[in-house]
């Protein structure tokens, strides 16, 4: 599946804009470690910072109209539907096509119940759904974040039973710092391959310092 990115995306993607997706405050009970810096050292940690969470943003834009970024829960319960093992399934399809990024997952409960258990239930839904995606063959260094908000930040306004706050949203949170493309800086190549397309091979396409724009060489 190819689906390509409009320019006006592309513009954004590299240029960067406010919204962040990784919030330094969450708890990264998985174990993963990001660092500050993205990519080569040799540019600007501004440059490197608005172009890769600017494109991030813009895959989690395709991922959210391309699958499924949500799963949801019976009452009281951790155990993935089958729906939601469909769901799951189109995720991990799609974070295979993608071995340079990370993906984060966020763990839900409605606010039936003392709050201490529904952070804890949120935490055990995230983790079934990262055991499943791993199964399913993303590899475990991709899902860099395990958070769980309990019956915070409900979908649904209510203190009653809620199936829509019962969920786990899986979200892109930014490229691997591991990947090699990724630690060597070749953000064009990234950026080309598979994502637009361009009678440009990816080789002569470079970053441009002053505007965060790609130009020709």
């Amino acid at each position: 599946m190819k689906t390509i990115l409009t320019t006006t995306i592309l513009a954004f993607a590299l240029t960067g804009c406010g919204g962040l997706l990784n919030d330094p405050s969450l708890d990264r009970t998985a174990g993963a470690t990001r660092n500050a810096q993205f990519g080569d050292a040799t540019m600007t940690n501004m440059m490197i910072s608005t172009g890769q969470l600017g494109y991030a943003e813009a895959l989690q834009a395709r991922f959210e109209s391309e699958v499924p970024s949500t799963v949801l829960f019976e009452f009281d319960s951790a155990t993935l539907t089958p729906r939601a093992q469909q769901v799951l399934d189109r995720q991990a399809s799609w974070m295979r096509q993608f071995p340079e990024l990370g993906f984060s997952v966020y763990g839900y409960a409605d606010a039936v119940g003392p709050s201490a258990y529904n952070e804890r239930l949120g935490r055990a839904r995230a983790e079934a759904v990262l055991r499943y995606l791993v199964s399913r063959g993303v590899p475990r260094s991709h899902l860099e974040a395990l958070v769980s908000y309990g019956e915070d930040r409900l979908a649904v306004q209510t203190s009653q039973r809620e199936v829509r706050n019962r969920r786990v949203i899986t979200t892109v949170s930014g490229f691997d710092q591991r990947h090699p493309t990724v630690l060597d800086g070749r953000y064009a190549e990234i950026i080309y391959r598979d994502y637009v397309a361009s009678a440009v091979p990816p080789s002569q396409l470079s970053l441009a310092t002053s505007t965060g724009a790609v130009a020709n060489n």
